[in-house]
């Protein structure tokens, strides 16, 4: 008598830890997302079988000096550096892994100009680990995104 008072104890116990992850769903990504430096907010979308985001709300969209919207000004390619920041595509080509994570990316920073590999990891159902990285995930830097309602 006394293992089972030991044992259904336990099973509530593992039952409320389990419940807490979140479910495997691989459109979960897909929502709007402040970004981590809290001056954007993204929009992840899934075309076919892969995941897409776009930077649709900045919080400064005009240029402060000429009240022009911002433009891709840093880009690397002369030839995109007029394009405006609102609706660019930052994020693209990404696949369910699994797990709750979306490999295989790739993550343009228009701060810098340049593009990065990127994984993304759902923390749960409103917290977003994004993670650029050169070559190895191991070279990169993680920004937590959350969910905007």
């Amino acid at each position: 008598m006394k293992s089972i008072r030991f044992i259904v104890p336990l099973l509530l116990l593992f039952t409320s830890l389990t419940s807490f992850a979140p479910a495997e769903n691989p459109d979960a990504v897909v929502g709007t997302w402040l970004n981590g430096t809290k001056r954007g907010h993204i929009q992840i979308y899934k075309q076919g079988g892969t995941y897409f985001g776009k930077l649709i709300w900045i919080s400064e969209p005009n240029d402060p000096k000429t009240g022009k919207p911002k433009t891709d000004f840093r880009n690397a390619d002369e030839s995109k550096r007029s394009r405006p920041l609102q609706n660019l595509m930052l994020m693209y080509n990404f696949k369910y892994d699994g797990d709750n994570v979306w490999t295989d990316g790739k993550i343009y920073n228009p701060e810098d100009g340049k593009e990065y590999n990127c994984k993304m990891t759902l923390k749960d159902p409103n917290t977003l680990d994004v993670r650029g990285y050169v070559g190895i995930s191991l070279l990169g830097k993680t920004q937590t995104w959350t969910r905007v309602k």
